[in-house]
């Protein structure tokens, strides 16, 4: 009959509540295991069989192991062995090999840029034999002469860097000899032979003179380091006439074998043949013999050469570099030292563009290369990893036979753990209904005592004792639900339901406890909030109401403020108003930002990286609502702010005994937002106050926007004075919900001036009495000016008067100049029936404090049978009796069978009220 999980004798509660009572332990409700019978029985069934199958199969398997442990310990130790030295010798290669590609990577690029920089000093050679040719023979009489020449050869010296030295020699015939040496004035000399010396001689005084031959080439031009070869015929040497004798045949650039030059350094002579014409390519040695005119010369020091690559090359890893020319069997050596040194060696073959000589650099590490510590230190790794496994198999062998008695152990304790986990359930769930079943008998009885003549004092009593009883059923209540969320079971629902009527009657609830601490308490809900919604009207009421209970628990002074909006219109102000507090509130006290309160929330953090978007009305049938309490209370203290959500934990040990409480509120209240896919948060300051947030997720139902709103306050037009515009807004509210076209002012003198200039004045005006006090001296002004107009009907003066001590009564205000006063805190309810009565559409005899009487119910239930069917006595009278209180006519059933013979057709019964839990047959 009282079917609701709150307050009721808990029918929603029984025996559904089994597997939801399981997380009540915190209760101290475990130990009811000591009462509990013998374990139930265990019943066969497929998991139980499998259980049994898999004992099976490791009692078979750990006999196997205790005979044959050692044998396979054996084996997985000489295994690992073989698998750590194959690692090693694996790893090993591959890092030799590494080395070997490193070592020909450098040893393959110092090569190519050593034939590089050969190559673009032979082209520069070149280049200087088409220049002697073009300049020299083409030309009569010549262009160059030695001055020029030495003169050009030095300064395109930076072209050729890598050669010391160049000379040009003249063929002539033994015909020409005479003529020749007339016009250079000097003879023709002889070289001495390679084999003798190793370079020219030092001057041309100590030389011989040539002796008759068939042909000569003297030099006739050098550069200034090598003017001493001047008149030496380059034929008169063995290496140098094979020299240039293998250049005039071939047309390309033919190299000498290695001698030491006047630096004592290692060098070869690059000569290049001049011919008096173009020869094409294919042209055939004797041709090319014939037209031979010139041979030009230069000079390479190869240890230069490679140093200079070398220093070029110094920040990578240093390597040894050899260069021999290998025309030869025995290699004549280039560069580098004659220790060939022992180790790896790589060898790059270079092409210095004479196809009859070879020439190769070979290449080692100049220090000796490391261990292979990769290579050693993973192979011992997994050695010693796979003899840890070893042990641990060894040690896990050996605990077998004492984990297996454990297993068996563990096994039976569990089975009564669980036998008695499921009777704990049962218990809980059965006095979770049995705790209520009283306390609602208590409280109905209390109820109808309430109902009978009472003096003062037992008045007074009862209404403790119903307090008492109300604090105890809300008690069970928040441990219930904390149960049902601890254990997983707590669910919504999804009903239709206006948000802007849970708001008014959670006000209406604490009404009673605003006024009397003289605070001001008000709800504001956007324009934006659909008028129904699809949610659970009953977990939203549970948070707001456990938000603005602790607010009325700690404010002593100024207000209490809800507001309710939808996500999108708080977005575009989320980086404004980064200050601590406000002074334009609803009381003048000044608050926390509100805006700290959701700053950490990942909804808007979300939406902030995604984009900004300006407000727009969401499309799909989602609707987010962010809805905050503010108040102005004590605050929470700095240090205890990182605990509000814990269950059972308060600010301060005297908390609980000074303003009561169990301290789980909060915690339940955050996992109920959880459930509707939402948020909560907080920002508090001590000594200015709190505001509590949170966010949900809701449906929007189909419904018509204006439905609600009375069509007898259509037409009428309204005017709100009050010098605070939070305050003026939060009434504007309230009559736009019921229709009234309303206007809001701050300026007294303004309105006055439009009265007098005859502009239309609204039917209603509403002045709040704390602007009635700040105005004291227009206010009279204004009265006699609306009721002084020559018209029929008079605007009607409200006064809004909120409960708090002041200077002076509103009850002698009303009665000085004959206002309507409004208490505090506005509800549309009792909006309405106030300015019904003022417009005469209501008695005032069925009006008090603004509340409709009960006669719409009694003529409801007035002569109706109504049949109540409970086990329990006690909720039998509580509830025929409130049944009888309105005329309807009750017949009471204490079993579901009686009930069951009365419902028999043909009955008289108008409606049936029944118990869920009930013996026999249930509800």
């Amino acid at each position: 009959m009282t079917g609701t999980a709150r307050g009721g004798r808990g029918g929603g509660a029984g025996m559904e509540d089994k597997g939801e009572a399981a997380g009540l332990g915190f209760l101290g409700l475990d130990r009811m295991r000591l009462l509990l019978p013998l374990p139930l029985p265990e019943k066969l069934s497929a998991r139980t069989l499998r259980a049994h199958l898999c004992g099976f199969h490791l009692n078979w398997r750990w006999r196997w192991l205790q005979d044959r442990w050692r044998q396979v310990l054996l084996v997985w130790v000489l295994f690992w062995v073989f698998a750590s030295c194959s690692i090693l010798w694996f790893m090993t290669n591959q890092a030799v090999d590494k080395q070997r590609e490193s070592l020909a990577s450098m040893c393959d690029e110092r090569a190519r840029m050593l034939q590089d920089q050969f190559n673009v000093s032979m082209n520069h050679l070149q280049a200087l034999a088409i220049l002697v040719s073009t300049f020299h023979h083409s030309k009569s009489p010549s262009a160059i002469d030695q001055t020029t020449f030495a003169r050009y050869a030095e300064r395109t010296a930076f072209e050729r860097p890598l050669t010391s030295g160049v000379a040009y020699a003249v063929r002539v015939t033994h015909a020409e000899r005479e003529q020749f040496e007339r016009q250079q004035g000097w003879s023709i000399k002889k070289m001495y032979s390679s084999k003798k010396q190793s370079s020219p001689s030092p001057g041309p005084g100590d030389a011989e003179v040539r002796e008759p031959a068939e042909e000569y080439a003297p030099v006739i031009f050098a550069q200034d380091a090598y003017k001493h070869v001047i008149s030496f015929d380059m034929l008169s040497g063995n290496e140098d006439r094979e020299n240039v004798l293998r250049a005039r045949e071939s047309g390309k650039g033919v190299l000498t074998a290695p001698f030491k030059l006047l630096n004592n350094r290692l060098g070869v002579i690059l000569t290049y043949t001049v011919y008096k014409t173009e020869l094409p390519p294919n042209a055939r040695p004797q041709e090319r013999i014939q037209a031979a005119i010139g041979y030009l010369g230069g000079i390479f020091d190869i240890e230069a050469l490679v140093d200079k690559l070398l220093h070029q090359l110094a920040g990578k890893q240093s390597i040894m570099v050899n260069v021999y020319d290998t025309t030869n069997e025995r290699p004549i050596s280039m560069y580098g030292s004659n220790d060939t040194g022992s180790g790896m060696y790589y060898k790059s073959t270079l092409n210095f563009g004479d196809p009859s000589r070879k020439h190769e650099m070979h290449c080692r590490f100049m220090q000796k290369q490391p261990w292979p510590w990769l290579a050693i230190t993973s192979s011992l790794g997994t050695l010693v990893i796979a003899l840890l496994i070893g042990y641990i198999f060894q040690a896990t062998v050996k605990r077998i036979a004492k984990v297996e008695a454990d297993f068996q152990k563990m096994t039976e304790l569990k089975k009564r753990a669980e036998a008695a986990d499921i009777a704990k359930s049962q218990f809980l769930a059965t006095v979770s209904h049995e705790i209520r079943t009283p306390m609602n008998g208590v409280l109905g009885m209390l109820q109808m005592i309430m109902d009978t003549d009472l003096d003062t004092t037992q008045q007074d009593y009862v209404r403790t004792a119903q307090a008492s009883g109300k604090a105890l059923v809300s008690l069970i209540n928040e441990v219930l639900d904390q149960a049902k969320i601890e254990s997983g079971k707590l669910e919504l629902e999804m009903v239709p339901f206006d948000l802007r009527t849970v708001c008014d009657d959670i006000l209406s609830l604490f009404c009673g406890k605003a006024q009397e601490k003289g605070l001001e308490l008000a709800v504001y809900v956007s324009d934006q909030v659909p008028e129904t919604l699809i949610g659970d009207p009953g977990r939203i009421r549970q948070i707001i109401t456990n938000l603005v209970g602790n607010s009325i628990k700690f404010t002593e002074r100024g207000h209490i403020y809800l507001t309710v909006h939808v996500i999108e219109e708080v977005m575009p102000s989320l980086d404004v108003g980064t200050g601590a507090q406000y002074a334009n509130t609803l009381s003048g006290y000044p608050v926390v930002n509100r805006k700290r309160s959701w700053e950490n929330f990942r909804l808007f953090n979300r939406e902030l990286n995604s984009c900004e978007m300006p407000f727009a009305p969401v499309a799909s049938d989602s609707v987010n609502l962010i809805i905050s309490v503010e108040d102005t209370g004590v605050g929470i203290p700095f240090e205890a702010q990182s605990r509000v959500f814990t269950p059972f934990m308060q600010v301060g040990p005297s908390i609980a005994r000074i303003h009561g409480g169990t301290g789980i509120g909060l915690s339940i209240s955050k996992c109920l937002v959880g459930l509707m896919k939402g948020e909560i948060g907080f920002a508090s300051k001590p000594q200015v106050g709190s505001t509590f947030t949170f966010t949900a997720v809701l449906t929007r139902a189909c419904s018509s926007g204006n439905e609600n709103k009375p069509s007898e306050f259509k037409e009428i037009s309204a005017l709100v004075f009050d010098h605070r515009p939070v305050r003026a807004k939060v009434t504007k509210y309230h009559l736009q919900r019921l229709g009234v076209q309303t206007e809001s002012m701050t300026d007294l003198d303004q309105y006055i001036s439009k009265v007098n200039f005859g502009l239309q004045v609204a039917k209603l005006v509403l002045i709040d009495k704390e602007t009635w006090l700040k105005e004291s001296h227009s206010m009279p002004m204004l009265v006699s000016k609306l009721r002084n107009k020559d018209q029929r009907d008079s605007p009607k003066l409200f006064l809004l008067e909120n409960p708090k001590s002041s200077v002076m009564n509103s009850s002698d205000i009303s009665r000085e100049f004959h206002l309507n006063v409004i208490m505090k805190p506005l509800r549309a309810s009792m909006l309405q029936v106030s300015l019904q009565r003022a417009l005469g559409g209501i008695d005032k005899v069925n009006c008090r404090n603004g509340v409709v009487g009960n006669s719409t119910l009694g003529s409801l239930l007035h002569k109706k049978q109504i049949l109540v069917v409970d086990d329990n006595i006690v909720n039998l009278k509580v509830a025929a009796g409130a049944l009888k209180k309105y005329g309807a006519e009750v017949t009471c059933a204490d079993t579901g069978k009686k009930a069951i013979t009365l419902l028999k057709p043909p009955h008289s019964f108008d409606a049936c009220f029944m118990d869920i839990q009930m013996p026999e047959m249930d509800g």
